[in-house]
């Protein structure tokens, strides 16, 4: 008869199998037993046939996987702890010493700092590229060329390119293209299947910290394709590079995903009717919203999200340049509902202004605006107070 201490931990009892529930059941796991050695050594850590290690995954991250993978109109995923992770992933899987990756000059900042930093000190070069003008990405693409990278909007400056023509450039040259779709969210539009043209991304990367966490609370990141050969690739250096996730994370993620669509909608329906008010404002010099006519890239949106007529939570604005550092950065900490701080996607609005001289790379293509820029994400708060709250902050410029 075995002892106290050993019962507790080698215990007989096994739960009956039949429990179902609206969420998934959270399994969380570094060590994964095994029945026998057989099995040990038959089970494959690159399939979702069996479980090997927790690292590699559980019933709780390939749920949330599969998902994503069905959201975002894939069949593979992998989860990485930020979007930025997703980002450097793919970056280190599918580039080396002596090979180049482009990069849309509006993008993700972090993005072209690790290009900057690590990439850079792995002997692999990147250059920027005018994210609205696919010629300008065909001239640049060269015989070391490797990755695409391309963003729909820009981060701040909410530029929204020709997606289907960016891509036409990189298939006429065979490189592989890989977009950053935190802000479609899967939702604005298929980037495995653009507008219906039978033609999409190789990669889609997505911020989970965003719209499917929706709470502010969560960092997690995905990466999706549809190729088996290029996600494996991926899964390869996944493994090597040991990115796990916390199970309590996907969890949370996973209570939210049933509610994306309904939230997405209404941060989309609350910005676009404050996007509106403000540009009627005199203080605003332009509104950079995708769906707003005169926003660069407005043709382009409603080209590719025109079926789904669905624009995300995101916008920004130039102030009229008579409007200085000082009045904007008044303005910013006078709104009481807005609050400072940097992400988007949650129930709380935010605001960040931003420094227009460093919005577009001189090299590439010349920013158009003076003034300073500010961009907003609209949360989940009463679009009326929120107006309200932005009035008040104007009234102080």
């Amino acid at each position: 008869m075995t002892k106290p201490a050993t019962d507790l931990i080698h215990h007989p009892y096994t739960p009956p199998d039949t429990f179902d529930a609206p969420q998934p059941g959270v399994f969380k796991a570094s060590t994964v037993f095994f029945k026998d050695v057989a099995a040990m050594r038959a089970r494959d850590w690159r399939t979702k046939a069996g479980y090997t290690y927790g690292l590699h995954g559980t019933p709780t991250t390939f749920t949330l996987e599969e998902r994503l993978a069905t959201l975002e109109g894939g069949t593979e995923c992998l989860l990485v702890p930020s979007g930025l992770a997703s980002i450097a992933l793919t970056d280190f899987a599918l580039l080396k010493r002596g090979d180049e990756v482009l990069i849309p000059d509006n993008a993700y900042g972090p993005n072209k700092a690790l290009a900057t930093g690590e990439l850079a000190s792995f002997g692999i070069t990147h250059r920027l590229y005018d994210a609205m003008n696919a010629a300008d990405l065909a001239a640049r693409i060269s015989e070391r060329t490797r990755l695409v990278w391309v963003e729909a909007p820009g981060s701040v400056t909410m530029e929204f390119p020709d997606l289907r023509a960016l891509v036409a450039a990189c298939r006429a040259r065979g490189v592989l293209v890989a977009l950053d779709n935190t802000w479609g969210a899967g939702l604005a539009f298929d980037p495995f299947d653009l507008a219906g043209s039978g033609e999409g991304v190789d990669i889609s990367v997505h911020a989970l910290t965003k719209y499917p966490s929706g709470g502010g609370d969560v960092l997690m990141g995905s990466v999706v394709t549809r190729d088996a050969a290029l996600h494996l690739k991926l899964k390869l250096t996944h493994m090597r590079m040991g990115y796990g996730i916390g199970v309590n994370d996907v969890e949370t993620v996973l209570r939210s995903l049933p509610s994306l669509p309904l939230r997405y909608a209404a941060h989309d329906r609350a910005a676009r009717e404050l996007a509106n008010w403000l540009a009627e404002r005199e203080e605003v010099a332009q509104v950079l919203h995708p769906a707003l006519e005169g926003s660069p890239g407005h043709a382009h949106w409603k080209a590719l999200c025109g079926p789904a007529d669905l624009a995300a939570g995101l916008f920004s604005i130039v102030f009229d340049e008579r409007y200085g550092t000082e009045s904007v950065d008044r303005f910013c900490d006078s709104l009481r509902l807005f609050r400072l701080g940097y992400s988007w996607g949650g129930p709380t609005s935010l605001v960040v202004p931003y420094d227009i001289g460093l919005m577009r790379d001189a090299s590439v293509a010349r920013w158009p605006h003076k003034g300073t820029l500010v961009r907003f994400s609209i949360g989940l708060e009463d679009v009326d107070d929120l107006r309200a709250d932005l009035a008040q902050a104007l009234a102080r410029l």
